[in-house]
């Protein structure tokens, strides 16, 4: 083999690496749900959990609580701050929106 085709070998080996290494780097970031920094200054400042994700699930209250199986107005009381919520209704939440209960914790 001449060494002109082996760079090329090892050039397109490499290549094909770095394609791999992407597409599992891509797949990692599926897996992770990211919050962009703005909705995590939110939450630093006190705001509810379950209202910042739910609207960055882009979901209406009545949605979630119906998604959740939790009436509406006891889901506007947890947002409010009037009442913590049970740990049945924030793992109902959590699920769906799609979280760990852990994401809901204040």
């Amino acid at each position: 083999m001449r060494r002109g085709e082996y760079e090329a070998l090892m050039r397109a080996a490499e290549d094909a690496a770095d394609v791999g290494l992407l597409r599992h780097a891509a797949t990692d970031r599926r897996e992770e749900d990211y919050l962009p920094a703005a909705l995590v200054e939110r939450m630093i400042g006190g705001e509810c959990a379950v209202r910042v994700w739910r609207e960055h699930r882009g979901l209406s209250a009545v949605a979630l609580a119906r998604k959740a199986g939790v009436p509406p107005s006891y889901l506007s009381e947890i947002e409010r701050g009037r009442k913590p919520g049970s740990v049945k209704a924030l793992r109902a939440l959590a699920r769906a929106l799609d979280l760990d209960l852990d994401d809901l914790a204040p």
